[in-house]
């Protein structure tokens, strides 16, 4: 009996040392990812950027220059897929040029007209801004995610840049729509006196078509011009309305 005592002590004994041997075998696994994250961020843009991590969780700290430096800081944690990423960088100002909000608007706005410059789809995108202290906020709708991704890498690459709001819809996949904004364009860019509006993006005549449905904006010259578009719109077969948003250069906003 005592022999059989013995025997189970030994046993529970070494299921103990067992246990404790294993546990005194698991790595933290922090340090770790801590080290391949840091590593990830070695370049001069992310000099002052630090990085700590906790519970799996990577904290990013510090500044960089541009916003998009602050994002792809982000996609690089989120490589080496932690539990999460909170991304706490700050965009510094330091060191540039101070720029206004209506400086910064003016040169974002050029780079938005002038994106997707050679891809069908350019026409069909149609987009707002709003810059405030450095914060942009840009709306609309693009064609395809592509459109919308190059917008926002544009805007999250220029400098004074704070953060970025983004509130761009992607207009759903849809042939038909499709088919009614190649006619659409042929209607309105086909007509002698409206096809001057297609030699410059900035001041041309963007046609949105979601579910059937287009909206014209942009600006065009007068207002006879603003009323031949929106003719020339409804005259299209298959198209269920035409909502007519053209600003007429010089005057106030308003249909």
């Amino acid at each position: 009996m005592r022999t059989k005592t013995l025997l189970s002590a030994a046993a529970m004994l070494a299921i103990t040392l067992s246990t404790v041997s294993i546990a005194a075998q698991k790595v933290d696994p922090d340090p770790q990812l801590q080290a391949e994250v840091q590593k990830s961020l070695s370049k001069k843009q992310y000099a002052d950027v630090q990085v700590q991590v906790a519970e799996g969780v990577v904290t990013l700290t510090g500044q960089v220059n541009k916003l998009n430096d602050k994002i792809e800081a982000a996609r690089k944690a989120e490589h080496f897929k932690p539990v999460g990423v909170q991304n706490h960088i700050q965009v510094s100002m330091s060191g540039g040029p101070v720029i206004s909000d209506q400086q910064l608007g003016e040169k974002l706005m050029k780079k938005i007209l002038y994106a997707r410059v050679g891809y069908w789809t350019q026409p069909f995108n149609a987009f707002t801004l709003g810059v405030h202290d450095g914060v942009v906020t840009v709306g609309g709708v693009a064609v395809r995610p592509e459109d919308k991704d190059e917008v926002i890498g544009d805007i999250a690459d220029t400098s004074g840049v704070r953060d970025l709001v983004d509130n761009i819809k992607v207009a759903p996949l849809s042939s038909n729509d499709d088919q009614l904004r190649r006619a659409l364009f042929a209607a309105i860019y086909g007509y002698t006196a409206l096809n001057r509006y297609a030699l410059d993006p900035a001041k041309s005549i963007r046609i949105v078509v979601i579910n059937g449905h287009a909206t014209l904006v942009g600006s065009v010259d007068s207002q006879s011009d603003k009323q031949m578009a929106g003719m020339r719109a409804n005259g299209v077969p298959g198209v269920f309305s035409v909502t007519n948003d053209l600003q007429v250069a010089g005057q106030e906003s308003g249909r």
